[in-house]
């Protein structure tokens, strides 16, 4: 099987030894994204609110390069530094994704790159 790795300048670029994505066969795997502007490099500043929103913007700007869209992703992993922040991320991820709605895990974790307080992965697949 074919790896075939997913670059875009519309989401932040990696800042690690990774990929912003993978695709194998017709699945492609996203590695995590934070609130980084692409432009600038920098962290988004704000509430969670506008946190998400940039990460599911960059999510959004990934699938696009790789071929599909948010409607195509089947999975998403959200890591937040707060549960109390769970009611606001649903309502955020609500106006990305529509009906029916991917599978999802949302996890607690003590500390995220940069200290931002969401990272977002995601799997997507292709027809």
């Amino acid at each position: 099987m074919s790896r075939d790795i997913i670059s875009t300048d519309k989401a932040p670029a990696a800042i690690g030894p990774y990929s912003q994505a993978v695709r194998a066969g017709n699945t492609v795997y996203f590695s995590g994204q934070i609130p980084l502007d692409a432009a600038t490099g920098h962290t988004v500043e704000g509430d969670i609110a506008l946190q998400a929103r940039k990460v599911f913007e960059n999510i959004k700007a990934v699938a696009e390069a790789a071929g599909g869209s948010l409607d195509k992703i089947v999975r998403v992993g959200i890591y937040v530094t707060n549960l109390g922040h769970f009611a606001t991320v649903n309502e955020i991820m609500s106006e990305y994704f529509q009906k029916p709605f991917p599978a999802r895990s949302t996890i607690e974790v003590s500390a995220l790159p940069k200290l931002v307080d969401i990272e977002v992965d995601a799997i997507m697949v292709l027809d």
